[in-house]
């Protein structure tokens, strides 16, 4: 499988528990290993980042996107596997964000107080609903297009950040209670001599 095929199906949407193993397998190596050192993103960038995913995915009783690292999944997409035109729409979509957080309140948003953060978050997802009408997006046209990190910022940010914590050890073990390794099967069991006399 390469590795546009298995991000074609991280952006799919509600399919982990179904993943072929091999699927899964490449979806984890887009997982940084301890000590990644960001590519892609610049100091501030992924300040924004972590903040950003941190409100979408905060800590609860499980870790939040912070604990995962979900910044360094995202880098690693950016760097690896996203298009030049990707990339650059992405950071341009960040920059946008302490643009927005300058004019509201004079400041970057990394600098802006949690409740400005999440008042501007809040704003621009009710601005990107408003523009699709509403209604969530129908369909799964990421698996016959090669799609998935192009159209708005907002959306394709957050798509990255649920996939990049639902496809983490923590937010696939913990948070949604899957198993990376299901459990042995015993395909062959004892007949019931029983059930053979007929």
């Amino acid at each position: 499988m390469q590795r546009r095929d298995a991000l074609k199906l991280l952006f799919a949407g509600a399919v982990l528990p179904t993943l072929p193993a091999e699927a899964l397998a490449v979806l984890r190596e887009a997982h940084p290993a301890q000590g990644y050192t960001l590519r892609t993103l610049n100091p501030h960038q992924n300040a924004t980042v972590v903040v950003m995913t941190d409100l979408i995915i905060p800590e609860t009783s499980t870790p939040g996107a912070k604990a995962v690292r979900v910044n360094e999944f995202m880098d690693l997409i950016l760097t690896d596997w996203a298009t030049e035109e990707e990339r650059a729409k992405f950071l341009a979509g960040l920059a946008d964000v302490d643009k927005q957080s300058n004019e509201l309140f004079g400041k970057d948003f990394v600098n802006a107080s949690p409740a400005q953060q999440t008042a501007l978050l809040r704003s621009i997802d009710d601005a990107a609903m408003a523009e699709r009408g509403g209604m969530p997006r129908m369909g799964n046209p990421v698996l016959v297009h090669d799609t998935q990190m192009q159209g708005a910022f907002w959306p394709v940010f957050k798509g990255m950040t649920l996939h990049g914590y639902y496809t983490s050890e923590i937010g696939y073990t913990q948070e949604l209670k899957l198993e990376i390794i299901p459990g042995e099967q015993h395909g062959c069991a004892p007949v019931n001599p029983e059930l053979m006399k007929s």
